[in-house]
């Protein structure tokens, strides 16, 4: 017995459940990681008043001797204290934070509407420690480092939880388009293929 062949009006209907339900999964998607993102934020600014509340007063805690401290320092140059003898640094790193975590988040929001998560969790990671950072900057005018790491008579440059988050999720990233190439591809289609259909608008 031959199937009966679904209407037209079935068919469409089908396909707008689909993209509603698809819709619905992303905006889920979107509060999860912008939860995600502002409890990043918001640890990496707790712990960075908790370092200040014990640790500047003595200046340094051992953790581990000779390898891993607890050390206040206060950075006025980009993650692991880049541009920190600049006067102007402080000033052009607050707009690349600003900028890139802007950017970033923005990504992001649009991989979770599509349902990319660990493309999503790459730039959560990523704006996070951006953002983290930015507040510092437009608090302090400096950035809180804690976290140094000796190797014999070589000390790591001293970085914060917000630097943790943006290594990992450029890591990330890395692995994504060495790894998962066409995944990252996909990415890249949605956000060029949004682009040629408002050029023909």
């Amino acid at each position: 017995m031959e199937g009966v062949p679904r209407s037209s009006g079935s068919v469409n209907m089908s396909d707008s459940l689909e993209r509603s339900d698809k819709k619905s999964s992303g905006l889920v998607f979107c509060v999860l990681f912008s939860i995600c993102f502002a409890a990043l934020v918001a640890f990496d600014q707790v712990i960075k008043q908790i370092i200040v509340n014990t640790v500047k007063v003595s200046g340094t805690v051992t953790v581990i001797d000779k390898f891993f401290y607890l050390y206040y320092a206060e950075n006025t140059g980009s993650a692991f204290s880049l541009f920190a003898d600049k006067s102007w640094g402080i000033y052009f790193l607050s707009f690349v934070s600003l900028v890139l975590g802007a950017g970033i988040f923005v990504l992001m929001i649009i991989a979770c509407m599509n349902r990319m998560k660990l493309i999503a969790l790459a730039f959560c990671l990523l704006s996070a420690g951006a953002v983290g950072n930015l507040i510092d900057r437009f608090r302090l005018k400096y950035v809180i480092d804690f976290l140094r790491f000796d190797f014999g008579d070589y000390t790591f440059p001293i970085f914060n939880f917000a630097d943790i988050c943006a290594v990992l999720g450029t890591i990330l990233v890395i692995c994504i388009i060495v790894f998962g190439s066409r995944y990252f591809e996909s990415f890249w289609n949605v956000l060029f293929a949004k682009r040629k259909i408002e050029n023909a608008g």
